[in-house]
């Protein structure tokens, strides 16, 4: 037995709440959608053969109005020779195919009015047939899109991005260490040691004492007529 044991079942269902309550949707709406059109292959047939039932029926019936109309001009025919017994006895046959046909009409009549409920269940099930396809088409769009983001997250989780991460990290430190020491060549240049005070204070004190000599010297010549 399927997902549905009765046509009236899929009709009535809620597709909605049977995808809900699965375990795997993705699975679950494939079989709703195979169990539909296996019944509705199902309900095609049981029409098809309806429909030849009536045909068999209606060929069946003019046969047997031809039986009839036979029948009246044999009875009438008896009359003509006074021979109503001969008359009696066709009107008798033509009465029993009478009843044959009322029955048959019946037949037809009940035939009709399954056809007419096969229509409509044909109908519906098609529309639910539609609706579990577009179902389908959505899940399996996301199944694909949740497929396609589950295959990022692993490659982003199985090591190798961590592992690139830490060799960028590692060299972002080598080359700290480069700059580090190249820094370190640098300290201390631009500061004066206590000699280099010394000596450039002595250089001052010379210059000064030089400046006064010659401020000296200048101030002792003669000043010209």
């Amino acid at each position: 037995m399927g997902i549905f044991s009765r046509l009236t079942d899929i009709v009535n269902s809620n597709i909605t709440a049977l995808l809900d309550k699965a375990e795997d949707p993705t699975k679950m709406i494939r079989l709703i959608v195979q169990e539909m059109e296996d019944t509705l292959v199902e309900v095609r047939s049981d029409a098809a053969r309806l429909i030849a039932d009536r045909k068999e029926i209606k060929r069946r019936l003019g046969r047997l109005a031809e039986a009839q109309s036979e029948w009246q001009k044999r009875a009438e025919l008896a009359l003509t020779k006074d021979r109503e017994d001969l008359a009696r006895a066709a009107l008798v046959e033509k009465a029993k195919i009478a009843e044959l046909v009322a029955t048959m009409e019946a037949d037809d009549a009940d035939l009709k009015e399954r056809m007419g409920h096969l229509d409509e269940d044909i109908v519906r099930l098609q529309a639910k047939l539609v609706e579990a396809k577009a179902k389908q088409a959505a899940l399996m769009a996301r199944a694909q899109s949740a497929n396609a983001r589950l295959a990022i997250r692993e490659q982003l989780y199985d090591g190798r991005v961590d592992n690139a991460v830490a060799r960028f990290d590692y060299m972002e430190k080598k080359l700290d260490e480069i700059d580090g020491r190249v820094e370190a060549f640098d300290m201390g240049r631009g500061a004066k040691t206590l000699a280099d005070e010394i000596a450039d204070l002595e250089a001052q004190t010379k210059i000064e004492d030089e400046l006064a000599q010659l401020k000296a010297g200048v101030g002792n010549k003669p000043a010209k007529a």
